[in-house]
């Protein structure tokens, strides 16, 4: 199954059709914000259901008919879906936890959570810190002498280089990750091409489990592959698996997030004043940033094992569902009649769920704030005259379905 609706067509009967190039974003929200809380959607020609509210989410995302296994899908059981549908990666990318359920689920996750210990997370604070003093110099350079793309010299090296010292991938190899994950999100790649994107990625990753496994270091893959308190040591292929998922969401998250933030404060300059004055912290921010303009727009995907009854409908055994979380982060059932507003003097805690909830709740969600906690003040500090080198209006989304992820980020240094 492939290609998508018809543009200009928001809807298919009662079924709101995804726009996989984004080219209205912020209709799309709305849209989905407008309609009921378990909506019928159309991504790229498949029918499925997405969550938009947050206690519907909360509870679906702890329910256990709801299951991470492909073979539960009713399209992919009869192949109406099959490996030519764009998104297919995102939802069939091999064995790791990200894509299984219940005792082998905890058994794989309990594992990262032996690699990736606090102490090993903050460990990474001054090599964060380092990371992140180099690309503001290189980020002087490039602007000393009018705009500069803040995505291309600052989001999306950091959170690749912090990513890549932390699981111990070569920083030569940054360019061809770069380039590989950029061709597997957008969608604009021919699905062949993308295909033989993914095809890289084992190589990529095996190659570097199979290093690590000769030649153990202090990193995220040698710890993995040495994980072996309580049960089986993980597979090859899980530890492949996993570090492919993990790359992927260590870094794509936590470009959003900083340039998101960076967007809202100054769009919001009333609100950054508070800030650059010590009267708002940035861990507030940061939460803010995350629930208003979250890094993932539609989390791909969750399959019900059986009828469901929630929210006054019923979605059937075998289909598919999806957490759309923007339009989550803006309901005003959970955070109040001007969700819709970026507002960091709300007077109560913002309580979202842009990091997930349940047992597959993201494991990188501490390293991703900790990042942008150290890179935003930095930022701001070093160019307290930052401002936008284009109309807000004019920045643009990739054509990225799940991610909300920017095609650049012009900006002025001093102005």
């Amino acid at each position: 199954m492939q290609g998508t609706a018809a543009s200009g067509c928001p809807f298919a009967g009662d079924t709101l059709v995804i726009d996989p190039l984004v080219r209205d974003l912020a209709g799309e929200t709305e849209r989905l914000r407008a309609g009921a809380p378990i909506t019928r959607i159309e991504l790229l020609g498949a029918p499925a259901w997405t969550v938009t509210r947050h206690a519907e989410a909360r509870q679906l995302l702890t329910d256990p008919r709801l299951v991470k296994d492909i073979n539960s899908w009713r399209l992919w059981q009869t192949g109406e879906v099959t490996r030519e549908w764009p998104l297919i990666g995102m939802i069939d990318s091999g064995r790791s936890m990200f894509t299984v359920d219940g005792a082998e689920h905890r058994r794989l996750r309990a594992k990262t959570a032996q690699a990736v210990t606090p102490r090993r997370v903050a460990e990474l604070q001054p090599v964060i810190e380092g990371i992140t003093d180099r690309l503001l110099d290189g980020l002087a350079a490039a602007g000393a002498d009018g705009p500069v793309d803040l995505k291309t010299h600052f989001a999306l090296p950091l959170p690749l280089s912090v990513v890549s010292e932390l699981m111990g991938v070569d920083p030569a190899e940054h360019p061809r990750l770069h380039r590989m994950y950029r061709a597997f999100f957008s969608m604009l790649t021919p699905q062949d091409e993308r295909l033989a994107v993914i095809e890289e990625m084992d190589v990529v990753f095996t190659a570097m489990v199979r290093e690590k496994t000769a030649r153990p270091a202090d990193d995220l893959t040698s710890a993995l592959i040495l994980a072996d308190e309580g049960g089986e040591p993980l597979t090859e292929e899980e530890v492949v698996g996993n570090l492919k998922a993990m790359v992927a969401a260590g870094h794509e998250t936590t470009i959003g997030l900083i340039l998101n933030a960076v967007r809202a404060l100054l769009s919001h300059p009333e609100q950054l004043r508070l800030v650059l004055d010590g009267k708002i912290s940035w861990e507030t921010v940061i939460e803010e940033t995350l629930r208003w303009d979250t890094p993932t727009t539609h989390l791909l995907m969750r399959f019900a094992t059986e009828d469901i009854e929630i929210a006054g409908m019923v979605i059937p055994k075998g289909d598919g569902v999806v957490m759309s979380y923007r339009a989550i982060g803006r309901d005003t059932g959970q955070h109040g009649p001007e969700a819709d507003l970026f507002d960091i003097t709300r007077p109560t805690p913002i309580r979202h769920m842009t990091f997930g909830h349940g047992p597959h709740i993201c494991p990188g969600a501490a390293l991703s704030r900790l990042e942008a906690g150290i890179a935003l003040p930095r930022l701001f500090d070093r160019f307290p005259g930052l401002a936008l080198a284009v109309p807000v209006e004019e920045i643009r989304n990739l054509p990225v379905l799940t991610q909300n992820d920017l095609e650049s980020f012009p900006v002025l240094l001093n102005s």
